[in-house]
């Protein structure tokens, strides 16, 4: 899967030098033609990738809800039945994240009748978006032989983030990866507030805090690719009132390191930066992330 994950992306990259226009300059220090188009292109794709690795993916938004001490509530969930509903791609791609973050927090808390009820909202979206393979029979095999092994499991639903997201990309479709990527974040945020608001626990509600930096670079994954979804633009306006809500919270900030565990597909966002949070902030974090998710499963 790894092999497979890299040689798509070359693919991507590949692809993208191939389309780009064709300026050149000549590098004063080695008298060589530089292709300027290519070297921007590379330049925006490291930075794309970046800011898609310092976002904290589903599975591992979830796993840290657990380690806080959260309980699993099934109320918290986007309906199954709501999966008939997304008929465009952009709606599609926004819930294929949110059913997978949805995925994901079954797994973790070993709800396994759940799990396979969840695979087959992501399956059906993937399959809307063409992108099936990800979320095909094979995975669903893979997942009824691995129920028993937690660890597998994630790894099979990474994975499986892991070849969509790439397919998207060699494709020419970054922008409908944003959206997932983005739907994931968002339901991860919105879980994480709502367990928050019952039990007030510290740990949870520091990691809500943490999503300020997250966020930021949610919005700028987003604003990269917005010219490649027209639903983009309003997704940012609700993000950017979000923002202006984290914005006000004060952060004595340190070092972030980011690091990703290739066989797992997990993205680990750690720094020692201090958040703290007022109870009306929370509530605003709260609301307005409830409002924003609500709008895209209605």
């Amino acid at each position: 899967m790894n092999i497979q994950k890299t040689t798509l992306l070359a693919s991507y990259i590949a692809t993208s030098l191939a389309f780009a226009a064709c300026s050149s300059t000549t590098d004063s220090s080695t008298g060589e033609t530089v292709d300027t188009a290519v070297a921007d292109t590379k330049v925006k794709d490291v930075k794309a990738q970046n800011v898609f690795y310092s976002i904290p993916s589903p599975v591992e938004t979830t796993t840290l809800l657990k380690a806080a001490g959260a309980k699993y509530n099934a109320k918290l969930l986007n309906p199954i039945e709501n999966v008939s509903k997304y008929a465009t791609a952009a709606s599609k791609a926004l819930n294929l994240g949110i059913y997978g973050s949805d995925l994901s927090l079954t797994s973790i808390f070993d709800q396994t009748q759940e799990s396979m009820l969840y695979l087959k909202c992501t399956n059906k979206l993937a399959t809307g978006l063409g992108i099936s393979g990800a979320f095909d029979e094979k995975t669903t095999s893979r997942i009824e032989a691995n129920l028993e092994n937690r660890d597998s499991l994630l790894a099979i639903i990474s994975d499986s983030y892991w070849t969509a997201d790439a397919y998207l990309k060699d494709n020419g479709q970054p922008g409908v990866s944003a959206l997932i990527v983005a739907g994931g974040w968002i339901e991860g945020l919105y879980i994480a507030t709502e367990i928050a608001k019952t039990t007030k626990n510290a740990t949870i509600v520091t990691r809500i805090g943490e999503q300020k930096l997250s966020l930021d670079n949610l919005i700028a994954l987003l604003e990269s690719n917005k010219a490649d979804n027209e639903s983009i633009p309003e997704l940012l306006k609700g993000l950017g009132e979000l923002k202006k809500i984290f914005d006000a919270i004060p952060v004595t900030t340190a070092e972030t390191t980011v690091t990703t565990d290739k066989e797992k597909g997990v993205t680990t966002v750690g720094n020692g930066s201090t958040f703290t949070i007022t109870p009306e902030q929370l509530k605003l974090i709260t609301d307005k992330s409830t409002e924003i998710r609500n709008k895209i499963i209605q």
